[in-house]
């Protein structure tokens, strides 16, 4: 493993992106612990994508431009829920004042927000075109046992995904007592994080490959 790659991973990793957002969402809505789950969930929506990386169908969505497209508008979508749901303060990340709930919605949250990072990465083409296009740069296709070297880069970025996540997310989380004693700043965090989460499904809605 080079330090070319630790270094490039690290930096599209760190840049702020719909993990990220979704992440920060969840510590300053939620707590530190569901900002974790947030991170968790958003590295488990990486595991797809790897697997259609080394299955080579990646390079089928690279090649079909409908194929492209479905997979593009479907987070789309999702994106513009996310946003509708943050702006009506419902979903995975409603706002959480007492802490973590008890009960059946405590242990139905969790898996709420796990599952709706899984699908912020999974329904985001990109991220299998990057290791379509990124990962290949590193290995030798031709040499033995390729396959797990691939394998070991893609734990390697899912690793540091998992790592940064939590970092930002822990850091929103600090942040939350100050913003939960004031109504008027959560209101506006609320209709922000809505109007990043639906200016990033506008963004991929008009991105070309």
């Amino acid at each position: 493993m080079s330090i070319e790659f630790l270094v490039t991973t690290l930096i599209v990793v760190a840049l702020p992106g719909t993990g990220v957002i979704y992440t920060l969402a969840a510590g300053l809505t939620r707590g530190a612990r569901a900002a974790a789950l947030a991170a968790f969930g958003c590295t488990l929506g990486i595991v797809p994508h790897v697997a259609a990386s080394i299955a080579g169908l990646a390079a089928l969505l690279h090649a079909s431009a409908l194929a492209f497209q479905v997979l593009k508008y479907l987070g789309v979508l999702y994106l513009f829920y996310m946003a509708w749901q943050m702006w009506r303060d419902t979903g995975a990340l409603s706002v959480e004042t007492t802490g973590d709930a008890n009960g059946d919605e405590g242990t139905q949250k969790p898996l709420r927000i796990i599952v709706a990072g899984i699908l912020i990465n999974l329904l985001n083409p990109k991220l299998t075109l990057f290791f379509f296009a990124f990962m290949p740069q590193f290995v030798d296709p031709g040499a033995e046992g390729a396959t797990v070297e691939m394998l070991g880069l893609a734990g390697v970025f899912m690793a540091l995904t998992f790592a940064v996540f939590v970092v930002y997310g822990l850091l929103a989380a600090q942040a939350r007592d100050k913003v939960l004693t004031r109504p008027q700043v959560l209101r506006w965090m609320k209709r922000g994080f809505a109007s990043v989460f639906g200016a990033m499904g506008l963004k991929l809605a008009l991105a070309e490959r």
